[in-house]
């Protein structure tokens, strides 16, 4: 997808993220070779907004799963683009941005990544639902126009 095709967005777009949420995380084992064998695992996260919103930094932690993940998301203010950026304690290393922006309450975010040795497209969505809480997938393309999902979390607020 090129720039000029992007989503845009507001520096507010991830304000209803604010707080603690329980997920439910669901995880295919193996990606782009038509095993569908899905993992579900559970996590608890919390976001903070930085920087007066530009700047939201959230960390998850999977108890079951023995890592902790970071995700910083940056807003541009010119481009009005949000850059996701994805971390985590298995290496520790910034993985490659997707950028996109919401319409309503449906976010669309993408980039370009590499899988199992292969260059994949990457898309995120983001959707602000019903009853304070949220949903999160992502998934991947060889060619752009077919896309697996591979990681789906569903966000709900603690008792």
């Amino acid at each position: 997808m090129t720039a000029m095709a992007l989503p845009t967005g507001d520096v507010h777009d991830f304000d209803f993220l604010d707080g603690d949420w329980v997920v439910q995380n669901r995880y295919l084992r193996t990606r782009l070779n038509a095993d569908h064998i899905w993992e579900e695992f559970p996590g608890r996260a919390r976001l903070e907004r930085r920087l007066g919103g530009l700047v939201n930094v959230d960390e998850i932690e999977f108890p079951t799963r023995g890592f902790t993940g970071m995700t910083t998301r940056l807003f541009d203010v010119q481009d009005r683009r949000w850059s996701i950026y994805w971390t985590d304690t298995r290496r520790a290393v910034l993985a490659p941005a997707v950028r996109g922006g919401f319409d309503g309450d449906r976010g669309l975010f993408f980039g370009e990544d590499v899988e199992g040795g292969r260059a994949v497209h990457v898309r995120f969505i983001w959707e602000r639902r019903p009853g304070g809480r949220a949903h999160w997938e992502q998934a991947f393309s060889l060619d752009g126009a077919s896309w697996e999902t591979n990681w789906v979390m569903e966000f709900s607020r603690p008792r």
